[in-house]
């Protein structure tokens, strides 16, 4: 007998709707497939490979269905309450002999993609009380959030290109086709670029590889990697030079226009044309183009984000949207709004936005969002001293493969003297963990997107329950909830319903002494009984809707949203179209957009001394695929094989150069690969392509597919040295490289 459940889809940012066939006549249930839903108000029925295949993620036999302690140097099956102790008595001795500042944590990117990964770990970094904090964002996107902080006040000020209303869209380092769009959470990326072209606008494409996204364009250039900064700085340029610069709405908002035109003026087109291998008329084209079309908005991403000067071209996108008077009006880039944001308290100013408030230990690279860049994690673990790090705790990542220079974090984790893991999988790096504490699979959890609605391209709320039993294991809420009652000196057997109760009654009791706040004045205890019975995951929501922008007020707005309504519509709620909203999101102490932030200036004279260096040599470039995502997804049958392989890209005629045939041998500044060859002529000559998240040959971990074919580690390659300065991002795009032909093909 089978049954259909609705859930979105936790694989990668579109969080598409997902119908579930499921057959209950197996004790507990199972998921036996996925198909798109529909009805789902915001991906209305799309669907990739991932997604259809949630079943195998989900029963996936290497996944762990119960926790690992090490005994004897040895991860063994443990139970549920011999587990929490072992946590317990090695996190708890450190914190007695060392104090919370010695423990590290990292967050893995999986954490965006889960209710828990989102409301708990920051709980635990505060009640540590420690500044040794890394994630997978300084491998990803902090340069935005950096420039994003300076500009606006506040780092999650995200603007996304309106996709369904714009009249030309460029898009420069992203490959959304593959990757379903990142930090621009669109389902059916494709179907709506297909769907600009069709109205009469018009697609350009900015990426040294014709990836399927520069396919469907109406023009594509291909840069040298690591110049797009230089090239939207000639862009701005240009509009100065030919008076096309108009803010449009929001010119009564922006500061700093001239200081941008005076910097402008050292990137013209003919001054950054050799550096960047763009003509420059193709530049002064494109923005021309630019501020002639009704709409427009430029989107940047990962090209543009992990390179050296990813804070600068993270901030130059904004300011050409911001010059073509494309920002926070319909068609350009526009502000989502989730359902858990604050409810509208006006245009008033903030506190701003700082980086540098402390330094790593080691290497001194500055804070940037209470982080330190994920490539000082294995010297903070490995050099004694003052605050070295005696812990670690890691929550959904695998910092071994997404890192620069693996094999030195491996060798240091090694050597921590305690770990604890929170994660599926035994993988790369929580092999090393003394405690691994794997949360319950999908079906089993709750899905509510917190982080991913804030970058919608449509503003919609929706939430899917759990949609089979937990069987007697504790959920991920409860596991982080235990992790936490540890660090707070309750115990690990303290009621875990505790943790939630106590966020609930300090943010009520903030809320209701903010006189903006839509629960102003009233009584806590009253909001607090308002609240419904359930796990404690659920009322915090329930609190987050009720007092965001579209919520019930706790009842003063009866027609409001609350968790009981979006329950009762499970295929979600349409909140309509995006809509200018700057003020609501500005943060600044002056109460403007600052255009031109002082650190930025002072970059940009590092980037005018980069003009000058000679183009030489072999640089490599990262790989998107469609049935991948992160290092776990090789081990899914339904997304290995075909087109998700790790191949080193070359244009043919380098590789002829090179006298390289199946077979090569990288050669970078942290280590060397043999990887198959894949000749395409849809690269820029110079350039190679070699895909993340591989390199599954470590003995100790349990994924057995993926160690079948392991592929290499791209990120070997790259040995951490080199950093975008202002954001403490490693730069995983344009790494030089030395390539040969090897003797022998490889398997791959």
């Amino acid at each position: 007998m089978t049954e259909t459940a609705l859930r979105i889809c936790p694989f990668c940012e579109a969080t598409c709707g997902l119908t579930l066939t499921i057959d209950v006549n197996i004790d507990g249930g199972r998921v036996t497939g996925a198909r798109g839903d529909r009805d789902d108000v915001f991906s209305a029925g799309f669907i990739c490979p991932k997604g259809a295949s949630f079943g195998e993620l989900d029963n996936d036999p290497d996944r762990l269905t119960a926790p690992l302690v090490r005994r004897d140097g040895v991860l063994t099956e443990a139970t549920w309450d011999e587990a929490f102790a072992a946590m317990a008595a090695g996190l708890g001795a450190t914190l007695r002999d060392h104090g919370g500042a010695s423990v590290g944590v990292y967050l893995g990117n999986p954490n965006a993609h889960t209710v828990a990964g989102a409301l708990y770990p920051p709980l635990i970094v505060r009640g540590l009380g420690t500044r040794q904090v890394f994630s997978a964002s300084t491998l990803d996107q902090m340069p935005k959030h950096v420039a994003l902080g300076l500009m606006f006040g506040s780092p999650i000020a995200f603007s996304v290109p309106d996709l369904d209303r714009t009249d030309y869209l460029v898009i420069i380092g992203a490959n959304p086709v593959v990757s379903n769009g990142s930090v621009t959470t669109a389902p059916d990326f494709p179907g709506k670029l297909r769907s600009l072209r069709k109205r009469g606008g018009r697609l350009v494409v900015i990426d040294p590889a014709r990836t399927r996204t520069a396919e469907l364009a109406d023009r594509h250039l291909a840069p040298r990697p690591g110049t797009d900064a230089a090239l939207l700085f000639a862009i701005v340029a240009v509009l100065f030079e030919e008076g096309l610069v108009d803010l449009g709405s929001v010119s009564e908002l922006v500061a700093g226009v001239d200081e941008v035109r005076d910097l402008a003026a050292g990137f013209t087109p003919d001054t950054v044309a050799a550096y960047c291998g763009i003509d420059a008329q193709e530049i002064r084209t494109l923005a021309r183009e630019l501020a002639a079309a009704p709409s427009a908005a430029v989107y940047g991403r990962m090209g543009t984000s992990t390179v050296e000067f990813g804070t600068l071209g993270s901030w130059l996108v904004d300011v050409v949207n911001i010059l073509t008077g494309n920002l926070d009006r319909p068609g350009g880039s526009m502000f989502p709004c989730s359902p858990t944001a604050p409810a509208s308290r006006g245009h008033r100013p903030g506190r701003g936005f700082r980086t540098g408030r402390w330094h790593s230990r080691v290497s001194g690279y500055p804070e940037a969002l209470s982080e330190l860049p994920t490539v000082a994690l294995a010297e903070e673990i490995e050099t004694p001293g003052d605050g070295q790090i005696k812990a670690l705790i890691t929550i959904a990542g695998n910092p071994v493969l997404s890192a620069p220079d693996g094999d030195r974090l491996d060798r240091a984790l090694a050597g921590v003297g305690f770990m604890v893991s929170v994660d599926p999988y035994l993988n790369e790096t929580t092999r090393h963990a003394d405690v691994v504490l794997p949360p319950p699979p999908p079906s089993r959890s709750p899905h509510f997107d917190f982080a991913l609605n804030s970058l919608a391209v449509r503003n919609n709320a929706r939430y899917s329950p759990p949609v089979l039993p937990l069987l007697g294991r504790p959920d991920e809420a409860e596991i982080l909830s235990r992790i936490a009652l540890v660090i707070f000196g309750m115990g690990h057997d303290a009621d875990a319903a505790l943790v939630d109760e106590q966020v609930i009654a300090t943010t009520l009791t903030k809320e209701t002494a903010d006189d903006g706040s839509p629960v102003a004045g009233r009584a806590v205890d009253e909001l607090i009984a308002m609240l419904p019975a359930g796990p404690g995951y659920e009322r915090r929501l329930d609190m987050m809707l009720r007092i965001g922008a579209y919520g019930d007020a706790f009842g003063a707005n009866p027609d409001g949203l609350t968790l009981e309504r979006l329950k009762a519509a499970p295929h979600g709620i349409d909140l309509g179209e995006l809509k200018p909203r700057l003020a609501d999101v500005m943060r600044t102490p002056s109460g403007l957009v600052e255009l031109a932030p002082p650190q930025l200036v002072a970059d940009a004279e590092r980037l005018r001394d980069a003009l000058g260096r000679p183009a030489e040599g072999f640089v490599l470039i990262g790989r998107r695929h469609l049935r991948s995502n992160n290092s776990w997804m090789h081990n899914l049958p339904a997304l290995a094989g075909g087109t998700n392989r790790c191949t080193l890209q070359m244009h043919p005629a380098d590789a002829a150069d090179l006298g390289v045939e199946d077979t090569a041998i990288v050669k970078g500044p942290g280590g060397e690969l043999v990887v198959p060859v894949e000749m395409t002529e849809g690269i820029r000559r110079g350039v190679m392509s070699l895909p993340h998240g591989w390199g599954h040959d470590r003995g100790g971990t349990g994924q057995v597919l993926a160690a079948s074919s392991p592929g290499v580690n791209a990120n070997q390659l790259n040995d951490g040295a080199l950093l975008d300065p202002l954001s403490g991002t490693a730069v995983l795009n344009g790494i030089p490289v030395v390539v040969s032909g090897a003797v022998a093909p490889v398997a791959g």
